[in-house]
Order: C-alpha cells, then sequence, then structure tokens
C-alpha cells in the first residue's frame, strides 16, 4: 500500500535528517538527504504552481517524477508559467548538476565535506523559497 505523498512534511524532515547526519560527519547518506530534500521542496512549490498530481500525490505528468538533478529545471517551467511565480526563481546553475538518486549505492569513501556542502547549499536555496511561500500565503 502506497501512501499520502506530501512533500512539505517529506522535504522538512529530510533536509533535518540531512542536517543531523551532516554534523555527524556522515556524508554520503546527508548527501543523499539534501537531494532529496531539495526534490520534495521543489515538488511542494510546483504544486502551488500547477503541478497536477494524482489521488496519491505523485506527480501525473512523467516529466515531473524526477529527483534533484532534474527537477531544478522542471520546476522553471512551473514558476515561470504562474503569476505568483515571479518571486520564486533559482539559480540557473544547478548545484545538483552532480547527485543522482542512484548514488545511494555508491561507496560512502566517494562522498566527502565539499561536495555535501554543495548540496547543502542549494538545499537552503529551496528552504528559502519555501519560507517565502509561508510568509507570503501560498503554502
Amino acid at each position: 500500500m502506497c501512501l499520502q505523498a506530501d512533500f512539505l512534511d517529506a522535504h522538512e524532515r529530510h533536509r533535518h535528517d540531512a542536517e543531523l547526519l551532516n554534523q555527524a560527519l556522515r556524508w554520503a547518506n546527508a548527501d543523499h538527504l539534501y537531494g532529496i530534500a531539495a526534490e520534495c521542496g521543489l515538488k511542494c512549490l510546483m504544486m502551488v504552481f500547477g503541478m497536477e498530481v494524482n489521488s496519491l500525490g505523485s506527480p501525473r505528468i512523467r516529466e515531473d517524477r524526477m529527483h534533484a538533478k532534474g527537477i531544478w529545471e522542471r520546476f522553471e517551467s512551473y514558476r515561470s508559467g504562474h503569476p505568483q511565480g515571479t518571486g520564486y526563481a533559482l539559480p540557473a546553475e544547478n548545484p545538483f548538476h552532480d547527485w543522482d538518486v542512484s548514488d545511494r549505492y555508491a561507496h560512502q569513501s566517494n562522498f566527502n565535506q565539499a561536495r555535501t556542502q554543495s548540496h547543502q547549499a542549494g538545499v537552503q536555496m529551496v528552504c528559502g523559497l519555501i519560507k517565502q511561500a509561508r510568509r507570503g500565503g501560498l503554502i
């Protein structure tokens, strides 16, 4: 049985756990969760900007079922097409360009503080947009 998707809760939960793992110098799992947190946060905003979801809250359109690396660019198509999306732009430079969901299978020696900090900075940008959306009453 699949549970109902809640992108906002998932964003907050994964980001919180990523921070705890980062503080414990557990780079591999922190890095993975930073990507998942960014993906969930952007999907939360994409829903506000018109992304259609099915009855379980999952994206209807195949192109919206991406992870951090691809969802960064996909977010722009929703943001730019929505009247309230004006103040929610992300930098064109995708901090998750080197992140892939399949990296969860990689050996932990492939992860380090610099890589993890880059992805932490990316999720912090998404957190800023989430805070802005809350202040603006969008979520």
